[in-house]
């Protein structure tokens, strides 16, 4: 399955490293909800400075496309909109690195995720249904792409599902993301 080639090419890494992840986007709510393809995963990171040299070391130039130690030092000292990307030579595969900042969202995720068994010998750090719900609909809101929807829909649906409704309101009113959560088949707008 893609997802677990996804989880061998950036997860494992960062497994060993002890550098702090959750993996949110489309692999989350494929976690949560019904599988779907993706090339591409995404991660919030708790990346200190002190932590960049191993974090390139994990990504070395040979297989990966990993941003210069300064652009890393950049991006994760910003307090806002924090990112960049790695991508796998081999596969094509790449990854969005958001490091962990200021944003009040990504610090609850980051302190309700989930460990997740995924292979007998692996367990992963997975945003909570609830951070990765308001994530899609905020990224419903700037793009417009059904996927995100659907995706909200099938996680919703899911018999597994077990999702915080307080904790879940509360952030779609924080994130003014209520007409995108009446579309997604959410409460009706009030």
């Amino acid at each position: 399955m893609q997802q677990h080639d996804l989880i061998d090419v950036f997860i494992a890494p960062l497994e060993g490293s002890r550098i702090e992840y959750m993996i949110t986007g489309s692999v989350a709510a494929t976690i949560y909800g019904e599988p779907r393809l993706t090339h591409d995963i995404d991660l919030v990171i708790a990346l200190r400075a002190a932590d960049i040299p191993k974090f390139s070391s994990l990504f070395p130039a040979t297989d990966f496309y990993c941003p210069p130690q300064e652009v890393l030092r950049i991006e994760t000292s910003r307090k806002t909109f924090a990112h960049f990307n790695l991508i796998h030579h081999d596969t094509g595969y790449k990854a969005d690195m958001y490091p962990l900042t200021g944003e009040p969202l990504h610090a609850w995720g980051f302190e309700n995720r989930r460990r997740i068994p995924l292979k007998a010998e692996l367990q992963i750090w997975v945003a909570p249904p609830e951070y990765v719900i308001v994530r899609k609909l905020q990224y419903f809101k700037e793009g417009g792409s059904q996927k995100h929807l659907s995706d909200i829909r099938k996680i919703i649906d899911s018999p597994e599902s077990t999702i915080d409704s307080t904790q879940l309101e509360r952030w779609i009113v924080l994130k003014g993301v209520q007409k995108e959560w009446a579309l997604a088949g959410g409460y009706e707008e009030r």
